[in-house]
């Protein structure tokens, strides 16, 4: 099968377009024949060598995929050879043919491509397991979103959007991006360039009260302010470390506002977790794609053949959304 192989680690100047042996399903899986994938920021650290997928799974990139079942693995029911789905893998999306879990299948609702179906398992599942199962966010609190216009940013701020109508969200963004965070909903968008301490910002709009709820994919640099603009009872969820890993936390101010910070990964998940968040996923938030509440942003589709060109695009910051990669 033709597939993204990688020969070593590094930049783009790695990833090569070649043969790779189909895998088969094992007990419990599905064969996919994969019609698109997106590229997330994950792929990038594999690519340079600082984050090998889980044992077991594919050295491939690709963390979600959108094609076809063609093969159903031993055990396998309520799915059929031919139906068009959509599904997290632990690795391997950049391929022509990828296994998954049953478990972690959703069916393709007929109103979305396989181009927008390739944007939903990883950013959206995400957003949605980190802002609503872990972070908790209901109608009428605050929350701050990290990141306006990358994948797992946008995702979460349609979820909340659709999900919480009455929540406000603070958004930070690069000046180049905070128009198209306005139009898709953010209550406040603060320039990160201007003001890389947000912490006033934050005090004015809430009235010194603070927010409920922060998504964090910066780490270090992040935390101080993070913890001044969390509320009493806030939680602050990380999810990324791209500032760094060490930074000092006033332990007395957590305790006495009873902050919580929660670390959170989604692909090393056992996979019954795994099953578990998808289809809490599928009960609240697919009906939402269903119908075109939320549709997935694309900046670009590229072929697979184009693969370091997107790879390009991510490293540059350039998009806004999803990049995807078209295999068939």
């Amino acid at each position: 099968m033709k597939a993204v192989l990688m020969e070593g680690f590094g930049g783009v100047e790695v990833l090569k377009v070649g043969e790779a042996e189909r895998p088969v399903a094992g007990e419990g899986q599905v064969l996919v024949k994969v019609y698109a994938t997106s590229v997330n920021r994950p792929d990038l650290v594999q690519r340079e060598g600082k984050y090998p997928p889980p044992p077991g799974d594919s050295e491939i990139l690709g963390l979600e995929v959108a094609g076809v079942i063609e093969e159903l693995g031993a055990g396998v029911s309520g799915w059929q050879v031919g139906q068009r789905v959509m599904t997290l893998v632990g690795g391997g999306g950049y391929a022509e043919y990828a296994v998954a879990y049953a478990g972690h299948l959703m069916a393709i609702p007929e109103s979305m491509s396989f181009e927008e179906a390739a944007c939903v398992c990883e950013s959206y599942i995400t957003a949605f397991l980190n802002v609503f199962m872990i972070g908790e966010l209901k109608d009428r609190q605050t929350a701050i979103l990290h990141g306006g216009g990358g994948g797992v940013n946008t995702a979460a701020i349609q979820l909340s959007k659709a999900l919480t109508p009455d929540a406000k969200l603070i958004v930070t963004a690069h000046p180049s991006k905070i128009a198209r965070v306005k139009e898709l909903g953010a209550d406040l968008v603060n320039d990160f360039t201007e003001n890389p301490d947000f912490t006033e910002v934050v005090k004015e709009f809430t009235a010194k009260k603070g927010v409920d709820l922060i998504l964090d994919h910066v780490g270090a640099k992040y935390l101080a302010p993070n913890m001044n603009s969390l509320g009493y009872k806030g939680r602050l969820v990380v999810i990324g470390v791209t500032s760094g890993i060490k930074a000092e936390l006033n332990l007395a101010l957590m305790m006495v506002k009873r902050q919580q910070i929660i670390g959170s990964v989604l692909r090393s998940r056992p996979v019954p977790e795994k099953a578990e968040i998808v289809t809490e996923f599928t009960r609240r938030a697919l009906p939402k794609f269903s119908d075109r509440t939320i549709v997935p942003i694309i900046e670009k589709v590229f072929t697979i053949d184009q693969v370091a060109d997107a790879h390009r695009m991510m490293e540059a910051d350039q998009h806004f959304g999803k990049i995807v990669l078209r295999i068939q």
